[in-house]
């Protein structure tokens, strides 16, 4: 099948999607309240006598609770020992409480007081005058600010250490969510290549995918959308494209589900491709499936991106991140957020574990031409890595093997 000659369109494709989330529920407090004791055991062997968690993902991680990121201090405490605190400002305590999913310690603050203070006071009130409080990588530097002023007793970590280590292994609830997010995706890729028609732009494309993913009962959490020779540049270019026959077509989208996330990439050719755009896409695939090969329990991060930036070298591109060739990182982790712990980069010498789950997208960049990215995510098991989504099977097909 080559994309162009399908015959559908938007609203026939979008006429035709229907809720795909089953059963899919969030995360559960047995799940929580086992990551808050791990958290508090990787504290001991720290010694950090407490986590700080601001409204970030993290927080909703260890908690369930999900806030927009503000001026206003809005957090949780974990102590090494004991039970979780949460803060609030005071005028929002009816709603966190009712959103609490287990504990029910909230410390208040009012407007006019230091929220900062109210951070330091907690900790001593849950017996630590001092030591070392491990800050929430995600806080603002106003929040980070007034701890140091308030916390004059005590010193203060990246508490990165502590939560990519929790975060970075999922557990079968968070694949399960992961898979039914990245299913979901992978069916609005295939609605868009089939309803490709010449004098489509860019823009068209995108509005399309949020609304499918609605559709599909899931908002979209990014989208990029890319023609002809900005298919060339990673993020795209400030402009819309309007496709023509013979164009490379580059997009790249995820969606969210309970917090966790999808990240699919497909490129293709609308139209027949050419010998080059054809030699281009197989290397771009020939190096994804080294990344996946290489992907062994107990190797380091990089060896991924070793071994897909190998295949790339090997073909004459690069050396290193020199263009033509793979200007950035092979993957990044995934979860409940796009890019998390760990990434696959050269010097990451995380060894890959059962329930990592990651990205393999090489990219294959040829700037004033085109470029050609393939993503899919994998997870890792006991008995190596899994696809969430499997990779395309070839330019001319690349979503006949899923069946139409």
């Amino acid at each position: 099948m080559v994309v162009g000659v399908g015959g559908s369109s938007f609203a026939a494709e979008l006429a035709a999607m229907s809720p795909m989330t089953g059963d899919a529920a969030p995360i559960g407090p047995d799940e929580l309240r086992a990551r808050v004791a791990q958290a508090q055991t990787h504290m001991r062997h720290q010694n950090v006598q407490a986590l700080y968690l601001d409204s970030s993902t993290s927080l909703r991680y260890f908690t369930g609770l999900a806030f927009n990121l503000s001026e206003r201090l809005h957090g949780a405490i974990i102590p090494a020992e004991g039970e979780i605190v949460y803060l609030s400002p005071a005028f929002e305590e009816p709603k966190t409480r009712a959103l609490l999913q287990f504990g029910g310690d909230i410390r208040l603050w009012e407007e006019h007081e230091d929220a900062a203070a109210l951070v330091i006071d907690t900790v001593r009130s849950k017996g630590y005058a001092s030591g070392t409080l491990a800050i929430d990588p995600a806080t603002p530097f106003h929040t980070v600010d007034g701890l140091r002023r308030a916390g004059n007793s005590f010193t203060f970590s990246n508490a990165s250490a502590i939560t990519a280590l929790c975060r970075q292994c999922k557990s079968p609830a968070e694949i399960a969510l992961m898979q039914t997010a990245m299913t979901i995706t992978l069916a609005v890729h295939k609605a868009v290549a089939r309803a490709l028609a010449p004098g489509v732009t860019t823009t068209e494309v995108a509005a399309f995918i949020d609304v499918a993913h609605k559709a599909c009962g899931v908002p979209t959490a990014f989208r990029g959308v890319q023609f002809g020779e900005a298919t060339a540049y990673p993020h795209g270019v400030p402009h819309p494209q309007t496709l023509a026959d013979g164009d490379m077509v580059l997009v790249d989208t995820g969606c969210i589900l309970h917090g966790y996330r999808s990240d699919i990439t497909r490129t293709y050719v609308f139209g027949e491709p050419t010998p080059r755009q054809r030699d281009i896409w197989d290397l771009e695939k020939r190096a994804q499936l080294a990344g996946f090969a290489a992907a062994r329990l107990g190797a380091p991060c990089e060896a991924i991106d070793n071994a897909a930036r190998g295949e790339i070298i090997a073909a004459g591109y690069g050396p290193g991140y020199a263009v033509p060739g793979l200007p950035h990182r092979t993957g990044h982790g995934i979860g409940l957020d796009t890019h998390e712990e760990a990434y696959i980069v050269k010097g990451n010498m995380t060894p890959l574990q059962p329930g990592m789950c990651f990205s393999i997208e090489p990219m294959m960049c040829i700037y004033g031409e085109f470029g050609v990215r393939l993503e899919d995510a994998v997870y890792m098991t006991d008995a190596g890595p899994r696809w969430f989504t499997q990779p395309c099977r070839s330019v001319d097909d690349p979503f006949g093997f899923e069946g139409r």
